[in-house]
């Protein structure tokens, strides 16, 4: 099997699982899949909406694990955004994606926890196991160090002649 069958697979085992999702759950309006950097994957939503969305599900996602990680109760498993006409879910598809759901009021978010979590992990080992596209470069393991210490003597230094002078009233 060539990387572009693999590539071509994948994305369509992936369209099938949300297919299949929408389909066994009506209460579902429009997925999104999206990378944890926020780039749309896929999406039955229209294109504006789901860029943003991925976006906002990236966000959402980073938070959430923050908060899991600080009050050290476990791993991140969803976030949700309840509104008056239904609810925004996002939940972790894999170590590089995410799915995001819009359900409608009447949706039953624990049954549709169990079913969304399922898709969610399928579709996340699929997408962790497939084949980086040509010329791509590898996702880094570890999150880069947010500064980088400097030694004093390597920065250039700026003259000392400033002179300070009275703001006028």
């Amino acid at each position: 099997m060539t990387v572009g069958e693999t590539l071509v697979n994948a994305d369509t085992m992936v369209g099938t699982e949300l297919w299949g999702l929408r389909r066994r759950r009506p209460e579902v309006a429009g997925t999104v899949l999206a990378g944890t950097d926020g780039l749309l994957i896929s999406s039955d939503l229209p294109a504006t909406d789901a860029t943003h969305l991925a976006a906002l599900a990236a966000a959402s996602f980073g938070l959430g694990h923050r908060v899991a990680d600080t009050v050290r109760q476990g791993e991140f498993r969803e976030s949700v955004v309840r509104t008056s006409a239904g609810a925004v879910v996002t939940y972790p598809a894999g170590r590089n994606a995410l799915l995001t759901l819009v359900a409608d009021s009447a949706a039953d978010l624990e049954a549709l926890h169990d079913d969304a979590r399922a898709v969610a992990r399928r579709t996340g080992s699929v997408l962790d196991t497939r084949p980086a596209a040509p010329g791509a470069s590898p996702a880094p393991e570890a999150p880069a160090p947010f500064a980088v210490t400097t030694p004093g003597a390597a920065l250039p230094r700026r003259a000392a002649h400033h002179t300070w002078r009275r703001p006028p009233i």
